[in-house]
């Protein structure tokens, strides 16, 4: 059975790893390139923040990112290589912090039941089980900013 609050705590801790890697980079920073086939800071962010709207989706709240937004940071959607086209890098961490809120809000709306209830029959999943995929996929992410945040020329270390 999956538990609320330990799901709620866990995208509260990518939460505050994801803004240690953004302190002090600026927009402009977010966008730079790997010089190998890769995403920018602002991507792999924008990234989460529409895999949270996946989460609220599953659990029946509204999404924060318009769909124009969406669509630029979708899975195997285009490279970010510009800051025009780019969600500036402020507006997203505010749509994470908002999406951080609104998930923990909608958490603890969510009865066990409603919880253990089946999200995907084909996959055999619940609606926790899918949750707490999409929190691992958002882990996965969330330590590529570390990389990404060195392209700033930062030269620093935030964890461990």
């Amino acid at each position: 059975m999956t538990n609320t609050q330990k799901l709620i705590d866990s995208f509260q801790t990518t939460t505050w790893i994801i803004h240690k890697q953004a302190d002090g980079l600026s927009h402009e920073d977010s966008v730079r390139q790997l010089p190998f086939r890769g995403n920018c800071f602002n991507w792999v962010l924008g990234h989460i923040v529409e895999h949270r709207d996946q989460v609220l989706a599953a659990l029946g709240a509204p999404a924060l990112l318009s769909e124009a937004e969406a669509a630029l940071y979708r899975t195997r959607s285009e490279p970010i290589t510009d800051g025009e086209t780019a969600v500036p890098l402020p507006k997203l961490l505010r749509l994470l912090d908002e999406g951080q809120a609104a998930i923990a809000a909608a958490l603890n709306d969510t009865s066990a039941e409603q919880l253990e209830a089946i999200y995907s029959a084909e996959h055999n999943q619940t609606v926790g089980d899918r949750v707490a995929g999409l929190h691992w996929h958002e882990t996965y992410h969330t330590g590529q900013l570390e990389i990404l945040r060195q392209l700033a020329g930062t030269n620093d270390r935030i964890l461990g």
